[in-house]
């Protein structure tokens, strides 16, 4: 929705319809180009402007300066991308990866990789036998140059499955 000039997007929202008076909702807004998240109501009959965003499918090629470059899969058109609306995604991008990008009026909002994506850990300390009182894990640097945290037994060269929204090991994957 466009409120005051800016974008925002609804996480919760609460209808509320008092004893004495007219009906409100009170909503939880988060901007959508700097993620501040306000509280907001609105009265029964007020109305805000619904913005449509454009979803598009682009397909990574690589960075230049503060910017990264991709083809859209459907024109194969180059499209750049600021690095601060791919955010902290972008030690996770890798070369060739589909993601999805939201546009409103040709620019670029809103970033979101695939959920689950697998890579190959190009450095990672063996695990000390032994050492499994706990859940342990230890660092590993993955293609991208991304550092996550694995398990013990995993091991440099391997492929592993990661959680993109929370970078963190999943599983292995043969």
């Amino acid at each position: 929705m466009d409120l005051e000039g800016q974008l925002f997007t609804i996480v919760d929202f609460q209808h509320v319809k008092p004893g004495k008076g007219g009906a409100f909702v009170r909503t939880m807004l988060k901007n959508i180009v700097t993620g501040k998240v306000i509280d907001r109501t609105f009265r029964s009959g007020e109305k805000v402007e619904l913005v449509r965003l454009d979803d598009r499918k682009l397909q990574y090629l690589y960075r230049e300066s503060d910017n990264f470059i991709f083809m859209d899969q459907e024109t194969f058109e180059q499209v750049s991308v600021p690095e601060s609306v791919v955010g902290d995604y972008a030690d996770l991008l890798k070369e060739g990866e589909v993601v999805r990008v939201f546009f409103h009026d040709e620019r670029p909002l809103v970033f979101e990789l695939p959920f689950f994506i697998e890579y190959t850990i190009v450095k990672c300390e063996p695990g000390v036998k032994g050492d499994t009182v706990a859940n342990v894990s230890k660092p590993a640097t993955l293609e991208t140059g991304a550092v996550i945290q694995v398990p013990l037994f995993v091991e440099q060269g391997e492929r592993i499955r990661v959680d993109t929204r929370t970078k963190e090991y999943l599983e292995r994957v043969r």
